[in-house]
């Protein structure tokens, strides 16, 4: 190859890829907070450091990397996957029907943040070298896949823009639904109120008294005033939901050692404490455009306290800082009269052997139609005025 071809190579160790050279492609120019914190040197890293990644996890890396010219010009944090397990994006219906065709579903390979149902760029390029490094991406997956006979290739929570790409290479189009909620500019969380039926207004003041006066304080901690204390305090909430959601916790209590070592900035823990102690928690990550809700906790159990810590609070941090949405993660129906309305997901999904992948795009296809259909029906029942035509700007 002369100098200006692209290079592709897997490499299963990010230590090998030096920080500057990962963000320049994950998070270009730099800024702070990042557009999405998930995918940056730190968060990957912090996760194969502490062994939430890796072979015994089922989640071995092979980073997708395309130097030109010795430059790392594109990457993709991949994976090899046993199973199907922290993805969210659920392909069991797959699994089960290439298992009774008489095929073996695993290992398959995904790009993806693990653990991570977040919406962002999983292509990751240099300004300049998107349309050519996303397609040598698209490329060098199918054909890993092929090479090594494995069933199939997956995208998760990438965004509409690299979906629409990766149909031209032969890669399924998936839609789903989160719920998130949109900030046009409220000046308060009254202005948000104030878009809002009287009747739910009313619900949400009722669920946020009943919450704050459980007895205690809450407060919001971020950057610096994070302190070892509290992550040994969500360690306990977040274990105690992940025995009851998954059955083992994903991430181990080293992860978030590291994150408090290097990522206190992209971080709002919002904390309920009663008599000096921390009784419930919420996990969120700060993006330049969105606050990501990841993991709640409790020891204790208060009405209402949920809503207030994942939901509400988040939204008055985005108001504060005139942050666009919030992303507060999986499913949640009950989230739609909290104002977080129905929005689309996007996933990608590739098949060497021809008739399943068929099988399957005909499959997407029936289920596009009726996750549209119900996205339509819920919009009818979003918490904001009709005398607005149902505007919540």
């Amino acid at each position: 190859m002369d100098g200006c071809a692209l290079q592709i190579s897997l490499i299963s160790d990010l230590g090998q890829v030096a920080a500057s050279d990962w963000d320049a492609c994950a998070n270009p120019g730099g800024a702070q907070p990042p557009l999405d914190p998930f995918t940056t040197h730190r968060f990957l890293r912090a996760l194969e450091h502490s062994g939430s990644v890796g072979a015994r996890s089922g989640w071995e890396p092979r980073y997708l990397l395309v130097h030109q010219g010795g430059q790392l010009v594109a990457a993709a944090p991949m994976y090899v996957k046993s199973h199907s397990q922290g993805e969210y994006i659920f392909d069991h219906a797959f699994a089960q029907a290439y298992a009774r065709a008489g095929g073996r579903y695993y290992p398959k390979l995904q790009v993806a943040v693990p653990f991570t149902p977040a919406t962002g760029r999983r292509f990751l390029c240099r300004p300049g070298f998107e349309d050519a490094g996303t397609a040598a991406m698209l490329e060098a997956m199918a054909a890993t896949a092929a090479e090594n006979h494995l069933s199939s290739a997956h995208v998760t929570f990438c965004t509409q823009q690299e979906a629409e790409c990766a149909t031209a290479h032969g890669f399924l189009h998936r839609i789903t639904e989160q719920f998130h909620w949109e900030n046009p500019g409220y000046a308060s969380f009254d202005g948000f109120l104030a878009a809002l039926s009287s009747r739910k207004r009313k619900m949400i003041r009722k669920e946020r008294a009943t919450a704050q006066g459980f007895g205690g304080t809450i407060r919001q901690v971020t950057g610096d005033d994070l302190q070892p204390a509290h992550w040994d305090a969500f360690w306990a909430f977040y274990q105690d939901t992940g025995a009851r959601k998954w059955g083992t916790p994903y991430l181990t209590r080293g992860f978030f050692d590291l994150v408090h070592q290097t990522m206190r900035d992209d971080v709002l823990l919002v904390l309920a404490e009663r008599d000096g102690r921390p009784v419930a928690g919420a996990l969120n990550f700060i993006g330049r455009e969105t606050i990501f809700g990841r993991y709640w906790g409790c020891i204790e159990d208060h009405p209402c306290l949920h809503f207030e810590l994942c939901y509400y609070q988040a939204m008055d941090f985005a108001i504060s800082r005139r942050v666009a949405r919030v992303e507060a993660g999986a499913q949640g129906m009950h989230k739609l009269a909290r104002g977080y309305l129905p929005s689309q997901v996007h996933s990608l999904h590739y098949f060497p052997e021809r008739g399943f992948h068929q099988a399957v795009a005909r499959y997407l296809d029936q289920e596009g139609r009726a996750i549209a259909h119900e996205m339509h029906t819920l919009a009818e029942f979003a918490p904001f005025r009709k005398s607005d035509g149902g505007s919540h700007g």
